[in-house]
């Protein structure tokens, strides 16, 4: 076996004796199954978490804790130094218990919390910036301008509407007038008394003008008035604006990235590439700083494993001590450079197992069509993989017209697809999901024991914009998911469930599983929100809708795989 040690150092030895092979290549960070050379890297520094007196951070774990609770992604990086001594190096995210430096841990790549550096500086004055603003948009100068603007423009408003009715009035009286000289006057006396009228509606159309233009000139002298207590603040928030913008530009360009190959770039240069600004955050995470270190130290990469420490948050879905992928928005297009070199696993999501054997239809008949769709098989074609069950049904249907995939099913889901054969029937069958009269039973395998029998578990949810496809909670953003359950049997650690959806949202079973304000116990074998296994123990068994053609319930049934 091998053994490892957390020292002062920042270099961990690891004696490794013939029992464990070094893997040929290095760790796909978005997508793994660690190796256990990182299993046992990550077992040490898991019990150096549990036992340290170094630094305090209210991880969620002891009730007597201190402080706001924030869990933490850990990373740990299996290296080889160049006399071939094996060992491995730590990091976490983001920052720890206030600062960026603990012992044993690598350092940041850049130090944003260096007291003297221009970062802090920057930050403070722009922090003294927010203060000036803050106090000019709170001084009574400012209330007073705009409330004698609002209430100049109201009395105009009320003082403009009483003069056009006064005028609506006289010029009914005007109308009453010629009428009347119209009909009892004698041409030559008619004529005098409507070239008076014409005068008077003359002398009130100037009048109503002029009206509206002293009204309006008092109106842009309250306006000029505001505008003359707004300027200060205006001036301080492009001042604000630019030095933000300067300091987010200086503060990217330090952090600089090295590769295996020797080449930096910095966060500009790669979210250059990738075609998006660099998130807030970027080079923060664990991996990143695991990799800086191991470049500049002549350090062999060899395996990598990241692990989330502490009370599970209220939106993602994290389990202490449990491995997570590396996260996709800020981490991706980073890792992506500082792989270059290195010979690394294949991205599992572009070589998926090809399934080539006929597609199991449940029912057919002249309308629709219900087929059982395997585990790891997309619904429809992705960004990487073609092959689904959309394609497979245009060539089973080459006449078929519409979209025919009436719903869809996560790709690691097996179980029933609905596919219409013609518009009007997909139409028909949509409309029924729209309006929730569809009812679906989903079977799934818990990987834990859960005591309650049945439920409805209601936790809205939004995608993930750091680390899609997955899906947060989020009561705040988040779309309404709800989900019916009933546990069928508790068996040997696992729970065997039925799940009926009532609302159809990403992931929303996976989710609600796993989550800890849900059943917190995850399906077995979720790779994004529990652990890899075999395959993920989901299955549509059951469908029920009504036959659009013959109006008839249709209740359609496929066999639980496991």
């Amino acid at each position: 076996m091998a053994t490892a040690k957390f020292t002062d150092t920042l270099f961990h030895p690891l004696d490794l004796d013939l029992e464990i092979e070094l893997p040929k290549k290095f760790t796909f960070p978005f997508y793994y199954e660690p190796h256990e050379l990182s299993r046992l890297a990550s077992r040490n520094l898991q019990n150096y978490l549990e036992e340290q007196t170094d630094f305090q951070h209210n991880f969620g774990l002891r009730p007597e804790a201190k402080g706001l609770v924030i869990g933490k992604m850990f990373g740990v990086m299996v290296v080889q130094n160049e006399k071939g001594v094996l060992g491995y190096l730590v990091a976490f995210s983001g920052k720890l218990a206030e600062s960026n430096a603990h012992k044993g841990f690598v350092p940041t790549v850049f130090d944003t919390l260096d007291a003297t550096g221009f970062y802090k500086k920057g930050e403070t004055e722009l922090n003294e910036l927010n203060r000036q603003i803050e106090a000019l948009e709170t001084a009574p100068e400012l209330l007073n301008a705009k409330q004698d603007l609002e209430q100049g423009q109201n009395t105009f408003d009320q003082e403009l509407n009483a003069f056009k009715a006064e005028l609506k009035a006289k010029k009914k009286a005007r109308k009453a007038k010629r009428d009347l000289a119209l009909a009892e006057l004698s041409p030559g006396e008619s004529e005098v008394v409507l070239k008076d009228l014409d005068k008077q509606s003359i002398y009130y159309h100037f009048r109503l003008r002029d009206f509206k233009a002293e009204g309006q000139a008092k109106i842009e002298n309250l306006q000029q008035q505001l505008e003359k207590v707004l300027a200060p603040i205006e001036t301080l928030k492009k001042k604000r604006a630019t030095l933000s913008a300067s300091l987010q530009k200086r503060l990217h360009e330090q952090y600089r990235f090295l590769n295996a190959k020797g080449d930096t770039k910095d966060l500009l240069d790669i979210f250059d590439n990738a075609q998006v600004p660099p998130p807030a955050g970027s080079g923060e995470c664990a991996a990143p700083k695991l990799f800086q270190y191991a470049y500049e130290h002549n350090l062999k990469p060899i395996a990598m494993a990241e692990f989330w420490w502490g009370a599970s948050p209220k939106s993602e879905v994290r389990k202490h001590k449990q491995f997570y992928p590396s996260c996709r928005s800020k981490c991706e297009p980073i890792l992506g450079h500082m792989m270059q070199g290195l010979v690394v696993e294949d991205n599992p999501i572009e070589s998926v197992a090809e399934y080539d054997a006929p597609l199991e239809i449940v029912y057919e008949d002249d309308y629709l069509l219900l087929v059982n769709k395997p585990h790891e098989f997309l619904s429809v074609p992705g960004k990487h993989i073609q092959k689904s069950v959309l394609t497979r049904m245009r060539r089973y249907l080459p006449k078929a017209k519409g979209p025919l995939l009436v719903h869809r099913l996560d790709m690691s889901t097996s179980g029933l697809l609905l596919v219409a054969k013609n518009e009007k029937t997909h139409k028909n069958l949509q409309k029924q999901f729209i309006d929730r009269t569809v009812k679906k039973r989903y079977v799934a395998l818990l990987d834990g024991e859960i005591t309650q029998k049945e439920g409805i578990i209601d936790l809205p949810l939004r995608v993930d914009l750091d680390n899609r496809p997955q899906q947060l909670v989020c009561f705040e953003h988040g779309k309404p998911a709800k989900t019916k359950f009933e546990v069928v049997e508790v068996k040997h650690g696992k729970t065997r469930i039925h799940f009926y959806p009532i609302t159809g949202r990403t992931h929303q079973l996976r989710v609600h599983s796993a989550h800890a304000d849900g059943l917190n116990t995850p399906i077995v074998g979720d790779d994004l929100y529990g652990k890899r296994g075999e395959r993920l123990f989901l299955h549509a068994e059951q469908i029920t809708f009504l036959h659009p053609v013959t109006q008839e319930v249709l209740e359609v049934v496929c066999g639980v795989p496991f």
